[in-house]
């Protein structure tokens, strides 16, 4: 049986500003808490990425708390911790390596923001040889301009980015599709 992990991509405290941008998915977090609520039953691996900006002005530096973990998503002892600067978890780490001394062969990847973040990283782990899932009612994007200047929604700009990882780099799923990864005999029952 493949060893699964949950990867949540840059939930902190800034991607709930209102500077954040205008974005879709309302109820992501709900169902983010809900798989890290199920992987913790399980006692499954969790790994949780945390973005630190080189812009002082970006809502993500260091020095203040937009780059704090938001408080539903605050790892807990023995749950990996990767920091990046990059939007890609896998530049510039140990994470892949990591990955590989658990025996983690399967990621369910999770966070935001969908087109950035969460595609660079699943790009890289499924050119990587990962078996990468992609929950897209756990994910959410932001509005944004395309190269031709036309405003995209964030629902245009998430649809995009799952349809440009989807049977490429990932296969996107459902939550329930998610839940299913794990061996059901650790599973505690769901209410």
């Amino acid at each position: 049986m493949n060893c699964v992990g949950l990867m949540i991509v840059d939930m902190q405290q800034g991607m709930s500003w209102p500077q954040a941008g205008e974005r879709n998915n309302p109820d992501a977090e709900h169902n983010m808490a809900e798989l890290l609520a199920h992987w913790r039953a399980a006692h499954a691996p969790i790994i949780h990425i945390r973005h630190l900006s080189t812009e002082p002005d970006s809502l993500f530096w260091p020095e203040q708390e937009g780059v704090l973990f938001q408080e539903a998503f605050e790892p807990l002892d023995g749950e990996k911790v990767m920091e990046k600067s990059v939007p890609d978890a896998f530049i510039h780490s140990d994470l892949a390596a990591w990955l590989a001394e658990q025996q983690i062969d399967s990621l369910v990847i999770v966070g935001v923001s969908t087109n950035n973040s969460v595609e660079s990283t699943v790009r890289s782990a499924g050119n990587l040889g990962f078996n990468v899932y992609v929950v897209e009612s756990a994910c959410f994007a932001f509005q944004k301009e395309d190269f031709f200047g036309l405003v995209r929604s964030a629902d245009d700009v998430h649809a995009m980015s799952l349809a440009n990882l989807h049977g490429e780099y990932a296969t996107v799923i459902s939550q329930d599709e998610a839940f299913a990864l794990l061996p059901q005999d650790k599973v505690p029952m769901r209410k």
